[in-house]
């Protein structure tokens, strides 16, 4: 076996194994750890299995380098842990595991290194590297887990329909490290996935989001939207993405797949850096196009409303997939109902009213859209592109003019109803609706500047068409009681 004690020849290792000696366990490096090692990636979690209690060792390890208050114990699940500035490193004593058809929940029991390993999910995470003094650095590869990184292969080490009927998680896992690593799964993996994925529906939804959230976050992560549709588990897990699947024609027009639009804006949005949010807000942007799909004769296809329908379903698609049903999915919802919004701009000429509208409902999200619609021109007409692409140019060119002369991200209107109740001598109602709804379009059609003395006096003038009579003139803004932006449309 090749030996890698280059790879943990530090002090920290060398500790674990003058615990291991004093309490007469054989450990190991395990897992994930070891992978990365030999993938030459960055690890900061790191695995110890050893042949007797991982509690005891991570006590005895922790005893040696006075880190007793870094230790967390974990009795239930016989392990503990130790933080070590950036490095978690988890004690875990070796075990094998037998599971109830209902449940992926196993029976543990001790076990041997053998055993642990056994028991782990894909041959390239079930390599080992030796902590023993007689053997340390030494590498143990059972199932050949070294060629299949080589070969960049998932592949599990036993019967990969055991493999994913114990723990159908490991499913989701398969998919998520083909993404992560872009490897291919081994054919008969594939294919015991394909026979299993009714299992899924055992494990919580908090487990597979957590999958989807780390494809998501990957370099490419339509390789795992793709896998996941093509063994089935899709339909299961997100059934209104699976459902854009497919290209329908009328006439001899058909219109594009949704589906494989959806994976290109994913990609090009995980290019350009966007976060979690922004990549679930690319992923469910058209999710609604299904349900809006028409056909015209002589027109062709269209799917409009698709981006209100698509707002109005994201909170339902949150909440099955144990999504948190907080700001961040009032975010994709609001992203979702303004997309079309700058691609509309990039079709006409763009006015200063339009941009002004475009910033006052996007807000501090406005950078967060056009990042969003610049990965939504997939055309492969490279003229047609082009032609978008250069006109977000001068769209954005707008926006920036325009916030630096009317600030208004996150709008606070100049003139606020304290200000009309005051000045007319009037309780809250509807007439203050009116004059505040007025300011607002007058600001944001440019007809007044966004600034106390303008709106004033364009206030006054709406009241007075309304029969109001000034009663108190106001020569200052008073503080707003209840502060906050403006809320955006979708949110009303």
């Amino acid at each position: 076996m090749e030996n890698l004690s280059k790879y943990i020849n530090n002090n920290f290792f060398k500790v674990i194994t003058k615990a291991s000696r004093a309490l007469n366990y054989e450990s190991y490096v395990i897992g994930g750890y070891v992978r990365d090692i030999l993938l030459e990636r960055p690890s900061n979690d790191i695995d110890i299995v050893t042949v007797g209690s991982g509690i005891e060792l991570a006590k005895k390890t922790a005893s040696f380098i006075n880190a007793k208050k870094e230790v967390k114990y974990y009795g239930r699940f016989g392990t503990a842990m130790i933080r070590l500035k950036d490095k978690e490193i988890e004690f875990v004593g070796a075990r094998k595991e037998s599971y109830d058809p209902s449940s992926r929940k196993p029976t543990v029991e001790n076990g041997t290194l053998e055993d642990d390993q056994n028991r782990r999910d894909f041959t390239i995470n079930a390599l080992a590297i030796s902590l023993n003094e007689d053997s340390f650095g030494e590498l143990l590869d059972p199932f050949g887990g070294v060629q299949d990184l080589n070969d960049k292969i998932i592949r599990t080490p036993l019967d990969p329909d055991i493999t994913y009927s114990d723990d159908p998680l490991r499913m989701m896992r398969a998919i998520r490290f083909a993404t992560q690593l872009q490897f291919t799964i081994e054919t008969e993996s594939f294919n015991a996935i394909k026979r299993n994925v009714e299992r899924i529906k055992i494990i919580s939804m908090e487990r597979v989001n957590e999958e989807l959230n780390k494809i998501l976050l990957s370099k490419k992560p339509s390789i795992g939207f793709k896998l996941l549709d093509a063994c089935g588990l899709l339909k299961i897990i997100l059934p209104q993405l699976s459902a854009l699947k497919g290209v329908e024609v009328q006439d001899g027009k058909g219109h594009k797949d949704n589906f494989y639009h959806t994976m290109e804006v994913l990609d090009n949005v995980a290019d350009a850096g966007g976060d979690l949010w922004l990549r679930w807000t690319a992923l469910l942007h058209d999710i609604a196009k299904p349900l809006t799909k028409k056909y015209e004769k002589g027109i062709g296809w269209s799917f409009h409303g698709h981006e209100i329908k698509g707002a109005k379903m994201t909170p339902k698609i949150f909440a099955a997939l144990k999504l948190p049903m907080n700001e961040k999915m009032k975010y994709v919802q609001k992203l979702i109902s303004l997309h079309l919004r700058p691609i509309a701009l990039a079709q006409d000429e763009v006015t200063d009213s339009a941009v002004r509208r475009l910033l006052f409902d996007a807000g501090d999200d406005i950078d967060d859209l056009m990042i969003l619609c610049d990965a939504d021109i997939t055309s492969k007409n490279e003229e047609k592109k082009n032609k978008y692409h250069n006109n977000f140019q001068l769209v954005r060119k707008k926006l920036k003019e325009l916030e630096e002369k009317d600030h208004l991200r996150n709008w606070q209107p100049p003139v606020n109803g304290e200000i009309i109740m005051t000045t007319f001598g009037i309780n809250e109602g509807r007439n203050v609706g009116i004059i505040k709804t007025a300011i607002r379009e007058a600001v944001l059609d440019g007809i007044i500047g966004n600034n106390f003395k303008e709106a004033y006096e364009f206030m006054k003038a709406e009241g007075l068409k309304l029969g109001l009579t000034v009663v108190h003139e106001v020569t200052e803004p008073i503080e707003v009681k209840h502060n906050g932006p403006v809320p955006n449309k979708i949110e009303k």
